[in-house]
């Protein structure tokens, strides 16, 4: 590659909440072993293992099914701040090299690294990052390198574990024809299937059936991912793409519709972490939660609330459980997700007219309910807390 070329980097962290898992607990390296509820058959698989994945186990499957799958898979759940733990080092380590880091998710970034090309082989930058973060820290990586973000995740998703693929403008035709429909990065699970059922198998196909494909997915769709497999998408790396939004939100759609109101609050608090996790990195705070889930009939409701601002975790928890005891019927969901919105930065945390009464209110009522505990149980029931160490 040119060293004044655009030179974008994805980095996607294979199997990370596994991988996680595995550096706790290194008795599971090398095991069929899934994240989710533990003691239970209750709840869906998080992600599975590389040798769970063997046995046709994936994430979205019920555990009831995986357990079918294989009687003694290894089922474990793991604090999400362990994930934001790991997630912390693998941008710290990114930050070493560039300032141009655009988080896409919690185990995948994309890094504009044009600068250092200009001195460093970009390959050799990126075995460098792919050595330390399995070195430092023990975390497998795959880096696509390319000249749009579009073609760098491509190139990351091709080599699984510990790849790295270069995808040049002149060489996409014979690095991303072959491949197959479903592999193109944002194509729906309901189009792919469509294209496939027609006979339009790979990428080159899809490309070069015009015609056919515009009957089948629509002009604007064939356009977009036309432009995209040319690399005339965007080049920018934008830090703030997602922080500068007036909501963020997160959603997930289960092969295996969750079934209880436990089922529910349990994928809703990882949910919720991670949002509340991307509202403090940026000093922002919400004004409005909302909570969207979908049932088998694929009618979708959405419910939200308006609160004080806040960024606090289990403010925000508070009110997606509530919002699910009120609305949630007792039936089965193929998806559930929360959305905070009205976000606001640097909101003052300080007493002033209008939250002096509300601060003043809480700790009042901490205060009745402690008197109502010592009349209760007596006065040595409470006490201060000692840190023990």
């Amino acid at each position: 590659m040119k060293n004044n070329a655009k030179i974008i980097f994805h980095i996607d962290l294979n199997m990370f909440f596994c991988t996680v898992a595995a550096i706790l607990n290194p008795s599971l390296r090398g095991k069929a072993f899934a994240v989710g509820r533990e003691n239970t058959y209750k709840g869906v698989i998080s992600t599975a293992s590389y040798e769970a994945r063997a046995y046709g186990i994936h994430s979205g499957m019920s555990l009831v099914d995986a357990y079918r799958k294989k009687h003694d898979l290894i089922v474990v759940s793991v604090d999400y701040n362990h994930f934001v733990e790991y997630h912390n080092k693998f941008i710290s380590l990114l930050k070493e090299y560039t300032n141009l880091i655009e988080v896409a998710s919690i185990d995948e970034a994309y890094l504009d690294m044009s600068e250092i090309a200009k001195t460093r082989h970009p390959v050799d930058v990126a075995k460098e990052i792919q050595q330390r973060l399995y070195k430092q820290y023990g975390l497998s990586s795959s880096i696509g390198i390319a000249p749009t973000l579009f073609l760098a995740k491509m190139g990351s998703d091709m080599k699984k574990p510990m790849g790295l693929t270069i995808i040049r403008k002149r060489e996409v035709e014979k690095i991303l024809f072959p491949l197959s429909v479903k592999d193109i990065f944002g194509i729906g699970k309901k189009t792919y299937p469509k294209l496939i059922e027609n006979n339009i198998n790979t990428i080159g196909e899809l490309i070069n059936q015009r015609d056919k494909s515009i009957s089948l997915i629509g002009e604007n769709a064939y356009n977009y991912v036309y432009n995209a497999v040319y690399g005339n998408t965007s080049n920018v790396v934008d830090g703030n793409r997602y922080s500068d939004s007036q909501s963020i939100s997160t959603s997930q759609t289960y092969d295996y519709p969750l079934q209880t109101e436990d089922d529910i609050l349990f994928e809703l608090r990882g949910m919720t972490k991670k949002l509340v996790r991307k509202l403090n990195a940026d000093n922002y705070y919400t004004k409005t939660i909302r909570v969207t889930f979908r049932n088998t009939d694929f009618k979708t409701y959405s419910k939200g609330k308006s609160v004080d601002y806040t960024n606090d975790f289990y403010e925000i928890f508070d009110v997606v459980s509530e919002i699910i005891a009120d609305n949630y019927h007792n039936e089965p969901l193929r998806l559930v997700g929360v959305e905070l919105s009205g976000l606001e930065k640097n909101i003052p945390l300080e007493y002033n007219l209008f939250t002096y009464q509300s601060i003043t209110e809480k700790e009042n009522n901490l205060k009745s309910l402690i008197t109502e505990f010592k009349e209760k149980y007596g006065d040595n029931f409470i006490q201060k807390g000692v840190d023990k160490k």
